[in-house]
């Protein structure tokens, strides 16, 4: 004689058995929180640290690009200083001064790296300043391409005359 049929038990929309799924929730939701609160943070963050490193090697790979594109440019890195930063709405600037020791005029195309006070490299620009007289100085603004927050300084990574 065969067993006696068992009922199936009834089932919801999904075909799992009713009464199963709060409790398979309670427990996953309590793993997640056990194992997983801390360091989702900790991974948001470095998500975010790596993404903001992306963008910004990025933007100084398309600088070094502009650069690349200047012909019968010379070096003229002595011939540009970088001031002091500051902000100017939501972005960090500094004026960039090219002093011209020829006796032509001359154009100036001028890579500017920020950095923040531990040296690492936040953003890129690239900023040209035309038509410097000779022996005279004229200055451009260099402006940050997104905001950065804390302390900043420029730097001369290139200068071109042309």
């Amino acid at each position: 004689m065969p067993p006696p049929a068992r009922e199936a038990p009834a089932r919801g929309a999904t075909g799992r058995p009713r009464g199963r799924r709060p409790a398979t929730a309670a427990v996953l939701l309590l793993a997640l929180a056990a194992t997983g609160a801390t360091t989702g943070c900790d991974a948001a963050k470095e998500t975010a640290g790596d993404i903001v490193s992306s963008a910004t090697a990025a933007v100084a790979s398309a600088a070094q690009r502009k650069m690349d594109e200047i012909k019968d440019g010379v070096n003229a890195s002595g011939d540009v200083t970088a001031g002091p930063t500051s902000v100017d709405g939501d972005r960090t600037v500094a004026t960039i001064t090219a002093t011209n020791p020829k006796d032509g005029t001359a154009d100036y195309t001028v890579m500017v790296v920020f950095r923040d006070d531990g040296g690492n490299l936040l953003d890129t620009v690239v900023l040209t300043i035309d038509r410097v007289g000779a022996g005279s100085s004229k200055s451009g603004t260099a402006r940050s391409n997104r905001t950065l927050g804390g302390a900043t300084t420029a730097e001369i990574a290139q200068a071109l005359r042309h």
